[in-house]
């Protein structure tokens, strides 16, 4: 057999990378220096019509970059397991900014969600509640996974519940159903009791459906979800407008810059709608690549979590990796009218400078794991088997695999 039939057979010949680690830091990058173009292009008239200048959103974005490229080399230096001790402290302080919102913060559409930063630029405490939530599961389920002993009813939920609150008062349902879910999902994952699934039902859905109920623009935005012409002059412009955008763009698109929608015809085109831009100027090519991108980033990401031997780091890679790729997906339903308009970002395509640098830092958590994991194998000799007990969803094709046997 020639060797590179074996090499194919055996796996070696389809990898890229030496390590995921390598192949999620190529990934980001390339997520990171796309997005850049299509913020840049998403907003340059805005920039240029309403403040003069063209390159105001582009210079706001990457300052915000940087900032998370000093706060990503910090976290990998320092470790992972530095900060998850120190939970405690990530949570009081986030917990104390989203308190401040409603005493000093900046409003804006009514509502207010903002703190000033000195007098040229505001931060959002909403954001890093999402990469707080995250960090308090896995501190708390990573010791617990090998003893089975994961419930819904612990202090994690308790506080990110609490969080997600402050958030929706402001008032942002979304962000507050995506804050609570960043936490809910890593116990999902390790696996709840069964009865505990009803309760997550019964007081999710009702929960969901109080909160709709009580403020009739939540309730128009489903019905404006539902039948968008209906209400095409109101709830239903923007979610029209995007599919126009990307009907617009055809196989190829438009070209970069070229797209007419970014001129005040869609709301919001270089925040939540900029994926909507870029499928608009570089077509069904363009869409697609960027949806590979967020699937290879996905992979890389469930394979660092499968090859750490820290329970603590598995469940972070794993709440990290649905804190990027989750909003990202949703984003993309959202413009797609998948799902209802709920103001979830595009993650490094939406221009919004306290999401980008959370964002980053959530990287450098993921990096951090990945790096823990190198170090611990190169102590040993060799990386240990990933323990695939905490995956119940994966034991039923792992029957199968030896039955096939």
């Amino acid at each position: 057999m020639p060797d590179s039939e074996a090499r194919s057979r055996s796996g070696i010949g389809m990898r890229i990378w030496a390590s995921p680690l390598e192949g999620l830091g190529f990934v980001t990058i390339l997520l990171f220096l796309v997005g850049t173009i299509n913020v840049f292009s998403a907003s340059f008239v805005l920039g240029s019509q309403l403040l003069g200048d063209s390159l105001y959103f582009l210079k706001r974005h990457l300052a915000a970059a940087l900032i998370g490229l000093a706060g990503m080399a910090f976290i990998i230096r320092q470790g992972y397991s530095w900060f998850l001790k120190r939970i405690t402290i990530w949570t009081a302080l986030t917990m104390v900014l989203l308190i401040a919102v409603f005493f000093i913060g900046v409003e804006a559409n009514g509502a207010r969600r903002w703190l000033a930063v000195g007098s040229f630029t505001t931060f959002q405490p909403s954001e890093p509640a999402k990469l707080v939530g995250v960090l308090a599961a896995a501190a708390y389920i990573g010791p617990r996974l090998d003893r089975r002993a994961v419930s819904l009813f612990s202090y994690p939920i308790l506080i990110t519940a609490a969080l997600a609150a402050l958030v929706i008062i402001q008032p942002d349902m979304g962000t507050g159903m995506i804050i609570f879910a960043m936490c809910l999902v890593p116990y999902l994952v390790a696996g709840i009791p069964r009865r505990e699934w009803a309760v997550l039902g019964l007081v999710g859905g009702g929960g969901v459906v109080l909160l709709i109920s009580r403020a009739a623009y939540r309730a128009e935005r489903i019905l404006a979800w539902v039948n968008p012409e209906g209400y095409s002059q109101t709830s239903g412009y923007q979610p029209l407008q995007s599919l126009l955008a990307i009907g617009s763009g055809g196989l190829k698109g438009t070209g970069l810059g070229m797209g007419a929608s970014k001129f005040y015809y869609l709301p919001e085109a270089h925040t939540d709608f900029a994926f909507a831009i870029w499928a608009q100027e570089t077509g069904f090519v363009g869409a697609v690549i960027v949806l590979l991108l967020v699937g290879a980033l996905t992979c890389y990401g469930i394979r660092i979590a499968l090859e750490s031997n820290d329970g603590r780091g598995r469940i972070l890679a794993i709440g990290i990796i649905f804190m990027i790729v989750g909003q990202a997906v949703g984003n993309v339903a959202m413009v797609l009218s998948l799902l209802p308009v709920t103001g979830v970002p595009m993650p490094f395509f939406s221009y919004g400078g306290s999401a980008l640098i959370v964002n980053i830092w959530a990287m450098g958590f993921l990096f951090s794991v990945a790096a823990e994991s190198a170090r611990r194998g190169r102590k040993g000799g060799a990386i240990p088997a990933p323990d695939t007990s905490f995956r119940p969803k994966l034991r039923l094709s792992e029957r199968l695999a030896q039955h096939g046997r």
